[in-house]
This record gives C-alpha cells, structure tokens and sequence, in this order.
C-alpha cells in the first residue's frame, strides 16, 4: 500500500513516469491487490460480500416500507379532503365539457355539473372522463353523505381511502417480515463454517491441487456442461435431456470418475432486484424442488466472491465444511491454456466458461456449484 501512494505521490509531483512505468491506474490496482497483505485482502473481500448481502436483506424493507408510508399518507389525506362516509347517488346536471390533450397528445375531456342534495345544489368536475357527455346531460354522482361538497364518479369512493390505508399497513408489515426473515437466514448462514480469505492465497499452487476447466456445451437446443481436465478427459458432465419454456427442464449429471449417472429438474432461473439496485439482485432456480443456494448451504458449500480480482474476471473462493475446497474463475471462451495462447484474444464472457482449481474428488459438488454460479445473474453469489 505505501509502495502505490509514493509512487502516485512521485508521479503527480515531477510527471515524468517513463512508458515502463506508465502503467495505467488499473493495473496498478492490481499489482497492489495482488501483493498486499493477505488479511487486508480478506476483510475487504468479506465487506464486498457483507455489503451486498445487505442489500439483498434490507431489499424488501427499502421497498414496501416507503411504499407503506406513501399508501397510509395518501389515505389519510383522502380522508381528510374527501371524507370517509357512506357515498349516495344522485343525479346531474352537466354545464360544460373541456377538451384537452394529455402528454401522449390523446383527447381527455373534464365535465362540469351541478347537483342537488337536500335542496341545496352544488357545483363539482370529473376529471379525464369519457368523451360521451354534452351540456345539458344526466351524469351520476356519488357524494359523501355527511359532506356532499365531496364526490366520486364512483360508489366505492368511500372505501378508496380505507383501503389504501389497509395496503398501506400490510405493505410495512410485509417489508418488516421480509427483512426479519432475510436477516435471520444471513445470521444462520454466517454460523456455518467457512474458509477465511487468506487460506485461498496460493492455492493454486498448493499440494494436492488441481486445476479442471469447464465449458458450455451451446451447440444444440439442449446445453449443458461439461468439466474436464487438461488433457480433455471429460471428469462430469450435466447434459440437458428436456428443454421447458415452462416448467422444469431436465438434467442428466454424469460422474465419468465413478460412473454414477443421475437425473435432476432444473427451473428456470428466478431474478429478483430491489429498486435496480446491481448488488441487491437475487438470483436463484430451483434443483430438484428446492432452491439452488439453499441446497448447496445444506451441503456445507459457502462462497465468496472476489469482485477485483482480475476484473472482468471474477473469482469464487469456495469451502465446504469449514475447508478450502475450490476456487472458481470466469474465463473467455478457450478455456485451455493452449487454446487460449492460440486464439491470443480470450475475452472473458463472465459465465459457462470456468477455471477450477480443487484439493478435492468431489466431483458433485464443484460440478452442483460451478453449474449454480453459472446458471444464476447475481454478481455476488451469496
């Protein structure tokens, strides 16, 4: 960290960084991020994951709370201005009848009218009415009657503001149940064990590991994925069997270390954000009835994701049980090495393309998380 605050320091001073020390801002960025001390890389990592999961949580609150205070705040005001009484039909007169052009230049007419009630008669105007009425027409009206100064073009205005107030009240208290039950599904979801940040540093590189590619099989109506190894041995495979515009599709994951073959119903994937909000989306579909995150969390598997680490890139360090188990890159399309050098430009496409690097024969799992991640649209997967 010091070594990039002198040499900004030093830069901005003099202007004179040659082209080799020219690098631009960003990759500097990374060099820091890449070399600094292992436990700030962790607590920075973990803010990024708190931080949009918080988002996620407090989504439903920032959303139905304002909602609710708006609906409650226009009922009263209803009430207030127009009354809360039994509404009475009458009959009236129309005086005039305005033409005027709203925003999409489209013709809405305002009528005029005189009514009488208890022999006294009173003027009122409906707005942005039906083109059918001339001077001198019958038109209902519907006034309160306790105050018949107030008036509806319908009988259910007495019962517009109430209900507003009613949507109102269940609105915040929808918003305070979801944000509750958000918060106590993160809480149990931090008492389970996961790997800190600092023991994913040189995992790559560490004994016992290694590194599997996995690539999307999109040449038919029916993809899937397949991970192999470096030398191309497809290790597992899900295969799509049925395509669904509605309803599940379904899966056949085939374990070619073992020879296990299952079947699996996939959904369609479900994406929720609050308020367009980018780190509140929630992402999820349903594996074999149950949603995806929730099934992998029931098999020790937690994740955090790495935002800069090679952006575009994206990095997923995953434990299960406690334990370093995998960490998954995004790559371009060319997921080898080889294929990679080859083609020179391997953009990276930000899902179906994936780097793994596991200590691990559980092919299941890394298979169940690599395909979650995929088949999901949050940045941050948990």
């Amino acid at each position: 960290m010091e070594f990039c605050n002198g040499f900004f320091e030093n830069v901005g001073k003099n202007g004179e960084a040659d082209e080799k020390t020219g690098i631009a801002m960003d990759k500097l960025w990374l060099l820091w991020y890449n070399f600094h001390k292992p436990e700030e890389r962790s607590n920075e990592n973990n803010m990024e994951n708190k931080f949009a999961r918080f988002l996620r949580n407090t989504g439903p609150a920032r959303f139905f709370l304002p909602m609710g205070v708006m609906l409650i705040v226009f009922g009263i005001l209803m009430l207030v201005f127009m009354g809360g009484g039994e509404y009475l039909e009458t009959v009236g007169r129309v005086t005039a009848v305005t033409e005027e052009l709203n925003m999409e230049s489209e013709k809405e007419y305002d009528v005029s009218f005189t009514y009488t009630v208890d022999g006294k008669e009173y003027t009122g105007t409906f707005d942005n009415v039906g083109s059918g009425y001339k001077q001198g027409d019958e038109i209902k009206v519907f006034y309160d009657a306790e105050n018949p100064n107030s008036i509806s073009n319908t009988k259910m205005g007495g019962v517009i503001a109430p209900a507003l107030i009613g949507l109102g009240v269940l609105a915040l208290v929808f918003g305070v149940f979801k944000t509750v039950k958000a918060f106590q599904k993160s809480k149990a979801l931090d008492q389970m064990p996961k790997a800190p940040t600092a023991d994913f540093e040189g995992f790559k590189q560490a004994p016992g590991v290694r590194e599997l590619y996995c690539r999307h099989d999109g040449v038919t109506l029916k993809p899937g994925y397949i991970l192999e190894d470096g030398n191309r041995r497809i290790l597992f495979e899900g295969k799509m069997t049925k395509q669904a515009v509605i309803g599940a599709r379904s899966f056949e994951f085939v374990n070619h270390a073992t020879g296990a073959v299952t079947e699996h119903e996939v959904g369609h994937t479900v994406t929720q954000s609050w308020n367009d909000e980018l780190f509140s989306a929630s992402s999820w579909f349903k594996f074999d009835g149950k949603n995806i995150w929730d099934l992998l969390h029931e098999r020790g598997i937690r994740l955090s994701t790495d935002l800069r680490s090679k952006f575009p890139n994206l990095v997923y360090n995953v434990s299960k049980d406690g334990a370093a188990f995998a960490r998954i890159e995004t790559s371009g399309k060319y997921v080898h090495e080889d294929e990679a050098a080859e083609h020179k430009l391997n953009i990276p496409v930000g899902r179906w393309y994936y780097r793994v690097w596991t200590n691990s024969n559980d092919l299941e799992n890394l298979f169940l998380t690599i395909f979650a991640i995929s088949e999901t649209e949050q940045m941050v997967v948990e």
